[in-house]
């Protein structure tokens, strides 16, 4: 069931456009999930940056905060947590004023706190630093990282950058940053489809849930819908035999399953293009995609 929320107050913004999705989960929370008028119309999309253009720099902000998660050896669940965050973010803010690498920053460093797991943040400066320079090496021999002086100008910087990333997530959320991950989930419904012992599928619907977080799928679609998805891609690539009309069994809409499905393949086909392209290594900051729009004659682009 659908419920408009109200017009919250926070800083003195108001936040009447969210929309809440309940969930029946074991604690009866509040989910939220975008609203009709969001995903038709995102703020970066109102700012003149393309659709596609957009959909890479998500998949790629998601997958510097999982490089991130790895190298800081984080928890998997604070990883997922962020990458929801990050995911959620834009659907209430426009890439031409928050930039993707500061962003994504800030929900790691934010979602360590909620999943209790909580990371230096001089830790994760370093490693974002190491990742950035990484993303805008352009020259033609290997990379090899320059580290930055603590007492320098860049760390001072990339730490401010980080407290307002976090403070903004918190803000233009309406402090609503609760996270259900789908792996629980994913253990029951197999287990509910005598697939419990099997190895393969399991691993390969694990692997589909955390390719999709590189999606908005879990700003979109509630985690029942986004793990029955999962369940079907595997099942089919492994030719797994499954009852008629098993997504039943979950409350999964056979419309929105297969939805899901075609948006975590869409990213697979996209792939090659996008390694190939690798514009969204150049568009890192919110300066970055100004500077795009105005080469392409795209928006009203104006500093802020």
């Amino acid at each position: 069931m659908m419920y408009e929320g109200e017009d919250k107050m926070c800083c003195g913004h108001n936040y009447d456009k969210q929309l809440i999705q309940l969930q029946p989960t074991s604690m009866s929370s509040i989910y939220p999930l975008a609203s009709l008028a969001q995903i038709e119309s995102t703020p970066s999309k109102k700012d003149g940056v393309p659709e596609d253009l957009e959909e890479q720099l998500r998949a790629y902000g998601c997958k510097l905060i999982h490089e991130a998660g790895i190298l800081l050896k984080q928890k998997q669940v604070a990883v997922a947590a962020a990458q929801i965050l990050f995911q959620r973010f834009w659907f209430v803010s426009s890439m031409k004023h928050f930039g993707i690498g500061d962003t994504g920053m800030g929900a790691l460093y934010l979602a360590s706190k909620l999943e209790e797991c909580p990371i230096r943040m001089r830790d994760l400066i370093n490693v974002y630093d190491v990742l950035l320079q990484r993303a805008r090496h352009s020259g033609p021999g290997p990379f090899k990282y320059a580290p930055m002086s603590y007492f320098g100008s860049t760390f001072y910087e990339l730490k401010d950058a980080l407290v307002v990333a976090e403070m903004q997530i918190l803000k233009r959320l309406g402090f609503n940053v609760h996270v259900v991950l789908p792996y629980g989930t994913l253990i029951n419904y197999l287990r509910v489809l005598g697939l419990a012992d099997d190895g393969e599928t399991c691993s390969k619907a694990w692997g589909y849930l955390n390719d999709a977080l590189q999606t908005p799928v879990y700003a979109l679609y509630p985690v029942p819908t986004i793990t029955s998805a999962a369940v079907l891609l595997a099942t089919r690539d492994l030719s797994r035999a499954l009852p008629d009309d098993w997504w039943v069994l979950f409350d999964a809409p056979e419309e929105d399953l297969w939805a899901v499905a075609g948006t975590i393949m869409r990213l697979y086909r996209l792939g090659d293009g996008r390694a190939s392209a690798g514009i969204e290594k150049r568009l890192l900051g919110k300066k970055d995609v100004r500077h795009w729009l105005e080469e392409h004659g795209l928006g009203d682009v104006t500093s802020r």
